[in-house]
């Protein structure tokens, strides 16, 4: 069956014809052809010239996430490969490959497909209609490439139960691809142990974005006090720990991910300074304040608090507040780790919300460093979902 086409609307398409992979509803003029939800379509410019080829999804606001640029290639298994490959390749030759994400999405050219491997395991979440008819072969095509590597995989979960899938027109969905295995799955990270849980910890099991901000993080606590606010299953804590903190508080209000951070601490023989408490951090706080409480490093790793361009005047205001209480916590001189995960809070908005938090608790900020998200969630120009991760270190001053 031949492809449909579809043309877009006369001054559309900007984002893609930028280096982008989406192209929304409204920025579609006609359809000629028969197509079903997920098949490929070829796309033209208003004016006829091709644009490449995508999947289309009309259950989407996202209409067309596209898969290549020239409309004459052929969309196959060996296609595939060489997307999974050159995605492995990059890998190498950037992090750390013993636990990393090996397929970011549209960054890697296969959009809505992201693969984590944690150790020999790889955890797998699709969510997008037409990449979804792809998963066996991407997976299998995954797992040959590795084993040329001599990587063999022992064990593949899916993870596709996030509510983007009902965008698409997709229900969710969780469970073994292929033999069942152990689904807590110790890993290294920075020297450091973990027990990742990959079937009910929060998005894949773990947040392998932080990993070189851990490490950053960790070099700043030599006999430090720390506060880890929202540390989900320790990481950030026991960096610090690891770093030779002489005391660290890691709170998070997941019961949950509390026990699996002591496990961790213990894990790593760390449990005697490295404490966790299962509270809210936006409660806690202000009595932390009250009390007189002061720390030589503070870290905010609080989870997006957007996830759409609507309640970023919201977003805005939590993350404003929580950073006054967190450099209030601060000791004179001492450090502030501060991040969002939300690509709606834009760089430009993040670093004026700091500002305005600074200026508010009359504190001065000295940058010691800014950093995004770790190589193997890279950031594709044009791409805008891709950019997601600000993170900023400070030294706060007092007002003198």
């Amino acid at each position: 069956m031949e492809n449909a086409i579809v043309t877009l609307k006369k001054g559309e398409g900007r984002a893609l014809k930028a280096g982008g992979l989406w192209i929304y509803d409204n920025e579609i003029a006609s359809i000629m052809g028969s197509f079903e939800n997920g098949d490929l379509v070829i796309v033209h410019d208003f004016d006829g010239y091709g644009l490449g080829k995508g999947f289309i999804n009309l259950n989407s606001k996202i209409r067309i996430r596209m898969m290549t640029r020239n409309q004459a290639q052929e969309i196959d298994g060996e296609f595939i490969r060489m997307r999974v490959k050159n995605a492995w390749k990059y890998r190498k030759h950037t992090v750390d490959t013993e636990s990393c994400r090996v397929i970011f999405g549209e960054a890697d050219f296969l959009p809505g497909f992201v693969v984590d491997k944690f150790s020999d395991v790889l955890v797998v979440q699709s969510l997008a209609l037409g990449i979804d008819r792809w998963k066996e072969d991407i997976i299998s095509s995954l797992k040959e490439i590795l084993k040329e590597d001599g990587i063999e995989i022992h064990g593949v979960y899916e993870r596709s139960d996030s509510r983007e899938r009902e965008k698409e027109g997709l229900e969710r969905r969780k469970g073994f691809l292929g033999e069942p295995f152990d689904t807590k799955v110790e890993i290294v990270e920075n020297g450091i142990h973990y027990l990742v849980d990959v079937r009910d910890g929060q998005k894949t099991g773990f947040f392998l974005d932080q990993k070189y901000n851990r490490q950053a993080v960790g070099r700043l606590c030599q006999g430090a006090r720390v506060l880890d606010c929202f540390t989900h299953t320790g990481s950030f804590a026991l960096n610090a720990g690891m770093g030779g903190a002489k005391e660290v508080l890691g709170v998070d209000a997941s019961e949950l991910g509390i026990n699996q951070a002591q496990e961790n601490a213990r894990l790593n023989h760390l449990e005697d300074r490295v404490k966790f408490l299962c509270a809210d951090v936006f409660d806690l706080l202000p009595r932390l304040e009250q009390e007189g409480e002061k720390y030589d490093v503070v870290i905010l790793d609080p989870p997006a608090f957007t996830k759409s361009k609507s309640s970023v005047k919201q977003a805005v205001k939590g993350y404003r507040e929580i950073n006054m209480r967190g450099m209030k916590l601060v000791r004179d001189g001492g450090f502030l780790a501060t991040c969002s995960c939300s690509h709606f809070m834009t760089y430009e908005l993040f670093t004026q919300t700091l500002h305005q938090a600074a200026k508010s608790v009359h504190k001065r900020l000295r940058q010691v460093e800014y950093r995004t998200q770790a190589p193997d969630h890279p950031i594709l120009w044009a791409a805008d979902e891709s950019y997601y991760l600000k993170f900023y270190i400070f030294q706060v001053c007092e007002e003198k």
